[in-house]
């Protein structure tokens, strides 16, 4: 029995000095916890980046911290960001490069109460906007100028109280969080006028995964393994949905954010279909040169970024392709 003991003793303790051993990924999400990132918390939960070799610790930044600051400064190995948030960064001379392009399509649109009698985008004319005052404002105002609209921008934090109470005309929102918000303050869809930017030429992918080039230059191993695993984490969640809402919801309460199961649950599977590639071939984390270029000259055209920086400079994958002729 006394022997019995010991062997258990000597093989947590290994289990344990093993995992010490693992290299650390400190992974920042570019925002609060929800179901956005449902499959790095999935991935966590279920033991997959251990299991790929590596410990991941994920922090969240506040809502008036981007993360490329905890990113730039050294506290963190790995973000999140919107495609041509971290196009603007670069552009500004940040060395930083995407890793893996999760998003492949775009959530965001401009939502109006019908009763406010805009029926087109281009009666957004002179009228008051809500926009995140946090950041992500690139496409919302490439859209309108490549329309040659006026609109006065009124920055938000994150709520949707100044929507409901008329302080704005418009809010900027995405598909999966604040439009849901909105229809579960009350509204119904029929009272609403939603203007898609991906059908206004404007669908531009979104949350990607970027790290800095020097820790691409020393670290890809453990870069790979962080992506392959969250992809990992990512598949479970949309084969078991009702754990995975459960998980999100436990980390949403450990950090103090009030939510409820069908928010998340819309969030999840509007989430998952933004990350299906276009093409049936496609793959999962793959960010294409068409498309990037697309999104650059957008962002040259409307004078957020000075110069183009090179797509194979830019997109450092760190995952394995089928192929690259997406």
């Amino acid at each position: 029995m006394t022997s019995r003991i010991v062997r258990l003793f000597v093989i947590l303790f290994s289990c344990g000095s093993l995992s010490a051993q693992m290299p650390e990924v400190v992974f920042m999400p570019h925002w609060l916890p929800q179901a956005q990132f449902a499959g790095y918390y999935v991935a966590q939960e279920k033991g997959f980046y251990e299991e790929a070799g590596i410990k991941v610790k994920i922090v969240h930044p506040s809502a008036s911290i981007m993360p490329t600051e905890s990113l730039l400064s050294g506290k963190v190995d790995v973000i999140s960001l919107f495609l041509v948030t971290a196009m603007t960064t670069v552009g500004n001379g940040a060395e930083m490069v995407n890793i893996a392009q999760m998003s492949q399509n775009s959530a965001l649109l401009f939502v109006t109460k019908k009763s406010k009698n805009i029926k087109t985008i281009q009666e957004l004319s002179g009228k008051k906007i809500g926009i995140w005052k946090s950041g992500f404002d690139e496409i919302p105002k490439s859209l309108v100028n490549s329309l040659n609209i006026k609109v006065i921008w009124v920055p938000i934090l994150s709520s949707i109280n100044m929507f409901m109470l008329d302080g704005v005309d418009a809010m900027t929102v995405m598909w999966y969080n604040e439009y849901d918000q909105i229809i579960n303050a009350g509204y119904n869809p029929e009272e609403l006028n939603t203007f898609f930017f991906s059908r206004h030429g404007c669908n531009m992918p979104e949350d990607g995964l970027y790290c800095l080039k020097n820790t691409y230059n020393t670290r890809k191993q453990d870069l790979r393994k962080f992506a392959e695993a969250s992809l990992k984490g990512w598949e479970y969640a949309e084969t078991h949905p009702e754990e995975t809402i459960e998980i999100v919801l436990e980390v949403m309460k450990k950090n103090h954010i009030p939510t409820n199961y069908a928010h998340q649950q819309w969030m999840l599977e509007k989430v998952l279909e933004l990350m299906k590639p276009p093409l049936e071939k496609g793959n999962k984390g793959y960010l294409s040169e068409i498309t990037y270029e697309k999104a650059a000259k957008k962002l040259l055209s409307n004078g957020f970024l000075k110069s183009i920086t090179p797509y194979s400079e830019f997109f450092k994958p760190v995952l394995s392709f089928k192929n690259d002729d997406q």
